[in-house]
């Protein structure tokens, strides 16, 4: 980077750069500091979510006759649409017989439940009480106050995206052995990136730290690679602006203004002797060059690849943090 642009909407984002041998790249252990991290993850955890959960993707919960069924911190969810296409949301155990109300299926917006016919509307119904739901364009979200326990909010503290109708969202989804905190810990560990995915990260650099700056950020220039020595470099920038979420944007380069959400959502109940957690990464790409308006287009193609290239880097991910679990549990975490 070095203070010039990395690209302009006129001149391609690709460069040549040569790859050094993975053994032979800069050792980054002495500034991937155990301190530095948990100072971080430790403010990351105590901002308040208002007892917000993301759920899963906007589009997994369209007008269909099957409603959407997720566990999440031990609480059976079940979410539907209306008839009018809002979102309605609730316990998935059925009030009458404790039927699994997400095998039910989804008639002219009203739930009816597959044991007996019972219907529900998402409205109070016979100490069946619905939970707030929020359906931001991307994800949805739902609140469960006695799971969060904290204070309740309103709405959940959605991050800064790109124009909707100027970006290609994908949302991929994985679960794994551990807590919301390994999984952030992940990703508030930008030095692992060359070393541990070498084949989608060259030349990773940490730029600042929450030590240089009053933004609580770690700032990163990397190149993604494409194809041999292909590369499309950019800085950027992670956050964590709330417990069990952390967002990558980047802010120069190809791409500026993307963000990458990485949202962790206990699935079993706080002190589970075996916790299971899910990730829910969404990314919004966006692009000032005229080409995108293709990439728009071309978007329901585009979506599986970038799920694909997600679950890659997760698949390392996901056992970096069980890893992180398996070591914290049994008392043996450096540290």
């Amino acid at each position: 980077m070095n203070g010039r642009r990395v690209t302009t909407a006129r001149t391609s984002p690709l460069r040549l750069r040569r790859t050094p041998r993975w053994e032979r790249q800069a050792p980054t252990w002495r500034e991937a500091r155990p301190a530095l991290i948990a100072g971080a993850l430790e403010r990351a955890t105590a901002r308040p979510s208002g007892n917000w959960y993301v759920v899963g993707a906007s589009r997994a919960i369209g007008a269909r006759e099957r409603p959407y069924g997720r566990t999440v911190a031990g609480t059976e969810v079940v979410l539907w649409r209306s008839e009018d296409g809002a979102l309605r949301a609730g316990p998935g155990e059925c009030p009458h017989l404790g039927a699994p109300l997400r095998d039910s299926r989804v008639v002219c917006g009203t739930l009816l439940c597959h044991w007996h016919g019972l219907a529900l509307e998402g409205r109070p119904f016979a100490g069946w009480e619905p939970y707030p739901v929020h359906d931001d364009g991307v994800l949805v979200w739902v609140r469960l106050d006695a799971a969060g326990g904290e204070t309740p909010l309103d709405r959940p503290s959605v991050p800064v995206r790109p124009v909707p109708g100027e970006a290609v969202e994908a949302v991929f989804t994985a679960a794994g052995d551990c807590e919301p905190e390994d999984v952030v810990a992940n990703r508030l560990d930008p030095w692992h990136g060359s070393w541990f995915h070498p084949y989608a990260f060259v030349g990773l650099e940490v730029a600042a730290t929450p030590e240089d700056g009053e933004d609580d950020a770690f700032a990163v220039d990397v190149s993604f690679k494409v194809a041999g020595r292909l590369v499309v470099p950019v800085r950027a920038v992670f956050t964590a602006p709330g417990p069990r979420t952390v967002v990558m944007r980047i802010t120069d380069g190809e791409g500026t203004g993307s963000v990458v959400e990485t949202h962790a959502t206990p699935l079993t109940a706080p002190g589970a002797p075996r916790p299971r957690t899910a990730v829910v990464e969404a990314v919004v790409a966006a692009s000032g060059r005229p080409g995108f308006a293709l990439a728009r287009a071309v978007a329901p193609a585009l979506r599986p690849l970038m799920r694909r290239t997600a679950g890659r880097l997760w698949r390392d991910d996901l056992a970096y943090a069980e890893r992180r679990w398996s070591l914290r549990s049994t008392g043996r975490f450096p540290g």
